[in-house]
């Protein structure tokens, strides 16, 4: 607080630097619409026709209704938790939507992922890929692009090693064996009954309301 009276506002260093950040904080903000709806959703996944993840899934039923809606990727992210800071954790909520989905479905998690063992928590819960944010901003505070290239470097280094002493050779076989790797506490069963991973070899069953919605059998 003493250091931000004491000196010039900040400003955005890719953002001309008359402007202060502040002002373009609220800018941005008026840019969002309450009123963005699945309709509005699903036409903007149709004009724009490739594959699409929508960011911030943490309930099973928005997964599934995402999917009906158009797009292809879901993207299981509460954004940090900064708006709504008792939000679901998203490593609790991905083995439900995992398991609502079906395993052919691409899942990106992001959320507290610090550490490659977090990355192969992910991983063997039901996500394809994470998404890392303050790994890699440190790296970059402290270093530059050097300081980002060493955090991506520990995070993979610290992966490798997680998955050698689990005894997963390959990231499909961390996906596959990830039932039996996971202990949770505090929580209830682990896995979920019918809970599957995304393996090539293996089909979803659907339910009938929706062509998305995984059978769990």
């Amino acid at each position: 607080t003493w250091d931000l009276l004491c000196n010039d506002v900040y400003t955005y260093a890719n953002i001309d630097k008359d402007v202060p950040a502040e002002s373009m904080a609220a800018f941005i903000n008026k840019q969002l619409c309450p009123d963005f709806n699945w309709k509005d959703a699903e036409w903007l996944a149709q004009e724009w026709g490739g594959e699409l993840a929508l960011k911030g899934v943490v309930r099973q039923d928005d997964a599934i209704k995402a999917l009906d809606h158009g797009f292809t990727s879901l993207w299981v992210s509460n954004h940090g938790g900064r708006q709504l800071e008792t939000s679901v954790p998203t490593i609790d909520a991905l083995p439900g939507i995992r398991q609502a989905v079906g395993p052919d479905v691409e899942i990106i998690l992001d959320g507290g992922v610090m550490r490659g063992t977090d990355i192969a928590k992910a991983i063997a819960m039901g996500a394809d890929a994470v998404g890392c944010g303050k790994a890699y901003l440190y790296g970059l505070a402290a270093g530059g692009k050097p300081g980002v290239v060493k955090a991506i470097d520990i995070l993979e280094d610290e992966l490798e090693r997680a998955m050698g002493l689990l005894g997963a050779a390959s990231v499909q076989e961390l996906k596959e064996r990830g039932p039996e790797l996971i202990r949770r506490r505090n929580t209830a069963q682990w896995p979920p009954e019918g809970f599957e991973y995304s393996l090539p070899s293996r089909k979803p069953v659907h339910q009938p309301e929706s062509k998305f919605a995984a059978n769990a059998t």
